[in-house]
């Protein structure tokens, strides 16, 4: 039976009146990535600090390869790392000094120490960049280097909180690329992001958080059918009739239809194929032209907007201070 990383059971957090995280249920089995998602907001920061030993919870249990947080904070620590949402490098240092300081702190004596910086920082791709101060990195580097504080010492569970913010996508896959090489070696990694893209590349599993609660779970395929079959997308050839096209595929669809960013694409969830025919022919008859017109499985964007809307209206703070 694959034991588990993390199990968390009704795990509560409470910031005088305000409640962050109201009962939040994981099953995380070890090895891979398990994704977890939520608006800004909804509590993945908190629950994080408080699976990662930083904050005591007001309620509910959890453990960490079988060690209560709360009860057996140490052990917890010694199997557990942590990368937050910025970076924690020392600017001023350079790239080895930053590794090898973080490596005498673990415990290494110098010349270990030294010989694992230079481990980290081929393995991250930074050897051309080692003598160089942090501060002189880009964001991209910075945050590789900010990962390879974090497994100086291999963790068995790496919380990676939202890694890639900010990031162009060169340096996100790259972070990619890190995060698949560290799963590959046995550690289980907690990624929370933003980046719908981000856990549909990397998360074995997900979980989505909204106002503290956790309102889905399961594989991003088993997402995508619990919120519909499919979805249509159209492209207009003139991005203004993009009102028309609403109103004509909202009426036809029965169902909320979603702007892209492209001015020209619109998408929405189908729930009955028979109704894709009748919006492509009412589309024709209001003049709306079109240069495609699709019906695909939806994007995990949609998945998260369908799962999360009804919660929309009442935003819950996630960063308050402890």
């Amino acid at each position: 039976m694959t034991q588990l990383a993390i199990r968390a059971e009704g795990l509560r957090k409470q910031f005088g009146d305000t409640i962050a995280v109201d009962g939040v249920d994981l099953t995380v089995p070890e090895g891979g990535v398990y994704g977890f998602l939520g608006p800004n907001g909804a509590g993945k920061t908190t629950t994080i600090r408080m699976l990662a030993t930083l904050v005591r919870p007001t309620g509910g249990r959890a453990w960490i390869f079988g060690h209560d947080v709360v009860a057996d904070a140490d052990a917890v620590r010694g199997r557990i790392s942590l990368t937050g949402q910025y970076a924690s490098v020392d600017e001023d240092l350079t790239g080895m000094e930053n590794l090898v300081l973080m490596g005498r702190l673990l415990g290494y004596r110098r010349r270990a120490a030294a010989e694992r910086a230079r481990e980290l920082l081929a393995a991250f791709g930074l050897e051309a960049a080692a003598d160089r101060q942090a501060k002189r990195y880009s964001g991209g580097m910075r945050r590789r280097l900010d990962i390879a504080a974090s497994i100086v010492v291999t963790p068995a569970l790496l919380f990676l909180d939202e890694p890639t913010t900010g990031l162009d996508p060169r340096s996100r896959s790259q972070v990619w690329d890190v995060v698949r090489a560290l799963t590959a070696d046995g550690t289980t990694v907690l990624l929370t992001t933003q980046y719908l893209e981000e856990a549909d590349q990397l998360a074995d599993r997900l979980a989505v958080i909204d106002h503290g609660r956790v309102i889905a779970e399961g594989t991003t395929v088993e997402l995508k059918e619990s919120v519909g079959a499919g979805a249509v997308h159209v492209r207009l050839r003139d991005p203004a009739r993009r009102a028309d096209a609403v109103r004509v595929l909202g009426a036809v669809l029965a169902v909320p239809v979603h702007c892209e960013e492209d001015p020209m694409v619109l998408s929405a969830r189908l729930t009955d194929p028979e109704r894709a025919g009748a919006a492509l022919s009412e589309l024709a008859r209001a003049d709306i032209e079109v240069s495609d017109f699709s019906i695909g499985q939806r994007s995990l964007d949609e998945v998260f907007l369908a799962l999360t809307s009804e919660n929309a209206k009442s935003a819950v703070p996630e960063e308050i201070p402890a």
